[in-house]
């Protein structure tokens, strides 16, 4: 069965992006050089495999992706309609109308997609971000790898919103690639 994976960048105090919704103190981002040593082809956005020469090379990991409609966002107010284009997109909202064919917009329970795309056959799924629909998709998420940055932020938008709701998760494993150490922890 297909596993749902938070694959996400985060500071060593948890947060996904500033307050505002910016991500550009990550060491990955504000060194581009060091954010190549992390990037995978599955999880590199469409423009940026085409231009690393990436864009014939097969999904290994993931073939479908999930976001919420801010971490959409980010890349639609920069003209990119169809972000991963190598994957199948889906953007969770109930405000976002139609963007792109390539894009299925969801404006229902996201528990409800998630079981049915883990039910199908394929690679894993993508949960992309943002933290209110991760704190959404808790009781899906089967593994988190999470992008340590070196960065303590003290505020911002943390890697789940939403209510308390302890669930148990143990590490399996951490590997560096460049300043950014990569955790993995796999569900109780």
């Amino acid at each position: 069965m297909r596993q749902l994976v938070y694959y996400i960048a985060a500071t060593v105090d948890g947060y996904i992006a500033g307050p505002n919704g910016q991500f550009d103190f990550f060491s990955h981002i504000a060194d581009p050089q060091a954010g190549l040593k992390y990037l995978d082809s599955d999880t590199c956005p469409t423009h940026v495999r085409q231009a690393l020469n990436r864009d014939e090379v097969p999904n290994e990991r993931f073939d479908t992706v999930l976001m919420g409609r801010h971490t959409y966002e980010v890349g639609y107010r920069e003209g990119i309609s169809s972000p991963y284009a190598h994957l199948r997109q889906f953007v969770f909202s109930s405000t976002l109308g139609e963007v792109d064919p390539a894009v299925t917009v969801v404006d229902r329970d996201p528990v409800e997609t998630v079981r049915r795309l883990k039910s199908e056959d394929g690679l894993d799924i993508w949960l992309c971000g943002g933290g209110n629909l991760a704190g959404e998709l808790l009781g899906e998420i089967d593994r988190l790898e999470i992008k340590r940055d070196s960065i303590v932020a003290g505020s911002g938008i943390p890697m789940f919103a939403g209510g308390f709701a302890p669930t148990p998760f143990r590490r399996t494993g951490t590997h560096q690639r460049g300043q950014v150490t990569v955790e993995v922890w796999e569900r109780c």
